[in-house]
C-alpha cells in the first residue's frame, strides 16, 4: 500500500536526522530510511565515542570545495552556539578539548538521543525505518517514489565511501548523477599518507608522535605527526591529506617554534655539544637519532661550519616527504568531493534542474577540517534544507 509523505530522507546520520527533525517541527511528516541496523552509527564512533559534535571557531575558511562561497549561507544561519545552546537544554555535559573542538563528557550515543528526541518533538512526524537496502528511486509527475513510500521531496544524507565498514557507499554519486547533477571527482580525506622507496626507514618508526608544522600546497597545519608501520598519520598530516594531490610533497617542520639559525646559536652556547644531543632535547628519541643520521653531521657542533649548520636547520623546517599514496577510504574519515555545489542552491541546498530534491551532509562538495568542522557542516546543511521542506 502506498504511504504518503512530506519529504523522504535517505540516510540516518547527523545530516539526514538533524534534517528530519527540522522539517518535522515545521509540522512535515518525514520518512528517514537507514540502511543500517540503526542510525547515526558514524555519530557512535566519532571522537574516540564521545562526539566532537562542532567547532566554535567553525567558519567558511575551514571548508574545502570547488565554490568555497557556497557553504557561507547555511554556516550563517545556523552557528556552532546555536548547536552547543541545543546540547546544553538537552542536559548533555560538554568540554572543549583543543583548537575549539568540543566533546560530550559522556559518550557520542546522547548526540544520537538529542536527534531522536528532536525528531519525536513534532507538530509533525518522523518515521525512522532501518534496515533498507533502497534499490530505486522514481520521479515523475512532481513526486518521488521509494519503494512504496512517495513525497514531493527527496533528501539525500547518504554521505561519502569513507569507512566503507560502516556500510558507506558510493549511492548518493549514482542517485545524483541519475537525476542529472554533477559530481566533483571524490577522494579520501582526513586520512593518513603512505610512503616507500627510501622513506621506508620513517615506518620504523612506528608509534612515535611529536609537535609539527605539516604543509601541502598552501595549507598549513601545526598539530602533532605520527609514524605508522605504513607511513604518516595524527592530526597534522589528516589535516593536509585533504590539500595533498599524488605526486606532490608533504612538507614537515620538526621544531616550527625554532629559529633558522638555532643550531648556530647552540653551537654559540655549548660548542661540545652535539646534532644528535640537541634534536633529543627537542624530540622523541628515535626520531632525533634517525633525523641526526640522515643528515650526517657527527661530531661536536663547534667543530661543524655555520653554514652545514644554517643547511641543517632549513631542512630540519622543511622536511620533505613524498608519500606514494593514502590509506583509502577505509582509513578517511571524510569524503572529499561529491555533488557539485553548482547544482544546488546554497539558501537550501535544493536542486537547481530539480524541484523537492536536496543534497546534505558529506555528499555534497564541501568538507571541514578536522575538529568537529565535518558535523557543523551536516548542522548546518541539514538546517538548511529543512527549513526549505
Amino acid at each position: 500500500m502506498s504511504q504518503n509523505f512530506d519529504a523522504i530522507i535517505l540516510g540516518g546520520g547527523a545530516a539526514g536526522l538533524f534534517c528530519a527533525a527540522v522539517a518535522a517541527q515545521r509540522g512535515r511528516r518525514v520518512l528517514l530510511l537507514e540502511k543500517g541496523a540503526a542510525v547515526g552509527a558514524k555519530i557512535l564512533i566519532s571522537g574516540g565515542g564521545r562526539c566532537n559534535f562542532t567547532n566554535l571557531g567553525a567558519g567558511p575558511a575551514n571548508f574545502l570545495s570547488a565554490n568555497p562561497h557556497f557553504c557561507k549561507s547555511a554556516l550563517s544561519r545556523y552557528s556552532p552556539g546555536d548547536f552547543v545552546e541545543l546540547v546544553e537544554r538537552h542536559g548533555i555535559a560538554w568540554h572543549e578539548k583543543t583548537l575549539g573542538q568540543l566533546f560530550c563528557d559522556g559518550s557520542a550515543r546522547q548526540i544520537v538521543e538529542l536527534l531522536l528526541a528532536e525528531c519525536a518533538a513534532g507538530p509533525g512526524e518522523v518515521v525512522i525505518r532501518c534496515g533498507q537496502e533502497i534499490e530505486q528511486v522514481t520521479h515523475a509527475d512532481g513526486i518521488f517514489t521509494v519503494g512504496s513510500a512517495s513525497a514531493p521531496a527527496l533528501v539525500i544524507a547518504t554521505g561519502g565511501p569513507s569507512i566503507p565498514k560502516m556500510g558507506a557507499t558510493d549511492f548518493a554519486y549514482r542517485l545524483a548523477r541519475q537525476f542529472g547533477l554533477k559530481v566533483v571527482e571524490p577522494r579520501p580525506a582526513l586520512v593518513p599518507l603512505t610512503l616507500g622507496g627510501d622513506e621506508v626507514l620513517f615506518r620504523e618508526l612506528s608509534g612515535v608522535a611529536a609537535p609539527v608544522e605539516a604543509r601541502a600546497g598552501k595549507a598549513a597545519f601545526r598539530e602533532a605527526a605520527l609514524f605508522t608501520h605504513r607511513g604518516l598519520s595524527g592530526p597534522a598530516i589528516l589535516q593536509v591529506s585533504s590539500f595533498w594531490k599524488p605526486g606532490e610533497a608533504v612538507a614537515i617542520d620538526f621544531l616550527p617554534s625554532r629559529s633558522a639559525d638555532w643550531l648556530i646559536e647552540a653551537k654559540r652556547a655549548n660548542p661540545r655539544t652535539t646534532l644528535r644531543a640537541q634534536l633529543r632535547d627537542a624530540l622523541p628519541a628515535r626520531l632525533a637519532d634517525v633525523l641526526a643520521e640522515q643528515l650526517g653531521l657527527s661530531g661536536d657542533l663547534g667543530n661543524v661550519p655555520d653554514k652545514a649548520l644554517r643547511l641543517a636547520g632549513e631542512r630540519l623546517a622543511d622536511w620533505r616527504f613524498h608519500p606514494n599514496g593514502s590509506e583509502g577510504y577505509a582509513k578517511a574519515e571524510v569524503t572529499a568531493g561529491g555533488i557539485s555545489t553548482a547544482e544546488l542552491s546554497s539558501q537550501t541546498m535544493e536542486a537547481r534542474k530539480l524541484p523537492g530534491l536536496f543534497v546534505i551532509g558529506e555528499a555534497v562538495d564541501v568538507t571541514g577540517w578536522l575538529g568537529g568542522y565535518n558535523f557543523h557542516w551536516a548542522w548546518a546543511s541539514g538546517f538548511a534544507a529543512g527549513q526549505a521542506l
